[in-house]
C-alpha cells in the first residue's frame, strides 16, 4: 500500500538515484521532505517523486520522437507548400499527379508553390548571358550538379536584389535562379523556353511527344516536403542566406549517393536488365543473391508510387514502339511479381533518361532541374516565417568525470 511520504531509500530507488542525488533535488525545491518518525531521518512526499518519473518518462519520450523524426517519422516543422498521402502527394492542395495529367509547366507549378497569387515572375526580361567565369565552368567537362554548384554563388555576386525583404522582388529572383540552373544543368544559356522544352532540346529530343513526357517528369519533381535536400536549403535560408546559398545547399544534398545517388542505380540496373533474356529469372537470381533493386519500394507509398505509375505510363504511350519501352515495363512487373515492390520516382526518371539515350547524370539532372521549384518554394517560406532552424542534439558519448 502506497503512503504519502517515503523512506530515502524508497524514494531514491523509485526515482533510479543515488541518495546524494535525492538531497540535491530536495535543495532545489524538487521533492519536499519531511521529518521522520524517529526524529533523526526524513520522509519524501510520494506525490513529488511520481512527479519526477512522469517528467522523466514524458522526456525520453520526446526525445525518442525527436531522434525518430529524423528518419522518415514525426513531422518538425510547419509548411503550405506540399502533402504527402499514401496514395500521392499534393501541391498547396492540388494534387501533384492531377497537375502533370492537365498538361501544366514547371513555371505554373513553381507560380503554385511560391504562392505568387496573380503575379507572373517569369512575365520579365530573360535571364542575361553568362559572365566570363560561369562560362569557363561550362567549356571543364564538370558533371551537371558540380558545375551548377560552382556556379550558384558565382551567380549570387551580382544577382539584382538578391538580399532583399520584398515579396515579389524575391520571386522574380526565384524565377531567373530556376530558369538559370535548368540551363546550368544542360550546360546551356539561359532564355525564356520553358524548362521542359529547354532540356528536351538539350537531350535532342525536342518532339512534342518528349516534350510531354519531360513536363510531366518535371511538375511531379517539383516538391516532396521536407526530404535532405529540402530539409538542407531550409536550414540555410533560415540563417538569412539568400535564395542562391540555400539552392546550392539543396544541390549538395542531392549530389550524396543516398539522396540522387538512386537515380543512377537503377539506371544500371535497367540498362543490365534490358541485356537479359529472362527478366523474372534475373530479378529472381539478384534476390537469392541479396543484391539490391533499385528505384523499387517507397517509405510513404506503401501501396506503390503514384508519380512513377504515371511516368511511366506516359513514357508507354508516349513511344509505343520505342526499343526497350516494353522490356522496361516486364522488368517492373517482375520486380512486384517476385517481392511486391513496385517502381518508385527514381526508376521512372532513369527509365525514361535511358530510353531517351541518356546517362544516369541526365535522370539526374531532371529531378534537379524539377526540384528547384520546391527548394526555392521551402527557401521562401522559411525567410518569410523567419527564425533559425537549430535543433538539439541527444548527446551518447563519454560524460565529463564531473557530471558523472
Amino acid at each position: 500500500m502506497r503512503t504519502d511520504y517515503l523512506s530515502a531509500r524508497d524514494a531514491a530507488a523509485r526515482l533510479g538515484i543515488s541518495l546524494a542525488t535525492l538531497y540535491a533535488y530536495v535543495s532545489r525545491g524538487k521533492v519536499d521532505s519531511r521529518p521522520g518518525a524517529d526524529g533523526r531521518s526524513r520522509e519524501y512526499l510520494a506525490e513529488d517523486v511520481e512527479r519526477l518519473i512522469e517528467r522523466r518518462q514524458a522526456g525520453r519520450g520526446a526525445a525518442q520522437g525527436a531522434a525518430h523524426s529524423l528518419t522518415w517519422g514525426l513531422p518538425v516543422l510547419e509548411t503550405r507548400i506540399s502533402l504527402i498521402r499514401p496514395h500521392g502527394h499534393y501541391y498547396r492542395g492540388q494534387p501533384a499527379v492531377a497537375l502533370a495529367e492537365s498538361g501544366a509547366g514547371l513555371e505554373d507549378v513553381a507560380r503554385l508553390l511560391w504562392a505568387c497569387g496573380d503575379a507572373d515572375p517569369f512575365d520579365g526580361a530573360a535571364p542575361a548571358g553568362w559572365s566570363p567565369a560561369v562560362r569557363s565552368l561550362l567549356g571543364r567537362g564538370l558533371p551537371p550538379l558540380e558545375r551548377t554548384m560552382a556556379a550558384l554563388p558565382l551567380l549570387g555576386l551580382s544577382a539584382p536584389h538578391a538580399l532583399g525583404a520584398d515579396p515579389v522582388r524575391r520571386r522574380e529572383g526565384a524565377a531567373r535562379l530556376l530558369r538559370e540552373t535548368a540551363a546550368l544543368l544542360c550546360a546551356a544559356k539561359p532564355d525564356r523556353r520553358p524548362i521542359h522544352a529547354r532540356l528536351a532540346a538539350a537531350w535532342g529530343c525536342d518532339d512534342a511527344r518528349a516534350q510531354a513526357l519531360l513536363r510531366g517528369a518535371l511538375v511531379l519533381c517539383a516538391d516532396h516536403e521536407l526530404n535532405a535536400s529540402a530539409f538542407a536549403a531550409r536550414v540555410t535560408a533560415s540563417t538569412g542566406a539568400g535564395l542562391h546559398a540555400a539552392a546550392c545547399a539543396g544541390l549538395a544534398a542531392l549530389s550524396g549517393p543516398r539522396h540522387g545517388g538512386a537515380a543512377a542505380r537503377a539506371h544500371a540496373l535497367i540498362r543490365h536488365a534490358l541485356r537479359e533474356r529472362d527478366l523474372p529469372a534475373y530479378v529472381r537470381e539478384r534476390l537469392r543473391h541479396g543484391d539490391e533493386l533499385p528505384g523499387f519500394g517507397h517509405p510513404l507509398y506503401p501501396d506503390g508510387d503514384p508519380r512513377a505509375a504515371l511516368l511511366l505510363r506516359m513514357l508507354g504511350s508516349a513511344h509505343p514502339r520505342l526499343a526497350g519501352a516494353a522490356r522496361v515495363r516486364r522488368l517492373a512487373d517482375a520486380v512486384v511479381a517476385c517481392c511486391g515492390r513496385a517502381p518508385s520516382l527514381d526508376f521512372a526518371l532513369a527509365a525514361i533518361a535511358l530510353l531517351h539515350d541518356q546517362d544516369a547524370e541526365a535522370a539526374l539532372s531532371l529531378f534537379a532541374a524539377g526540384r528547384m521549384a520546391g527548394w526555392l518554394a521551402h527557401a521562401l517560406e522559411q525567410q518569410e516565417a523567419g527564425g533559425l532552424i537549430r535543433p538539439r542534439a541527444h548527446y551518447a558519448g563519454a560524460m565529463p568525470e564531473r557530471l558523472r
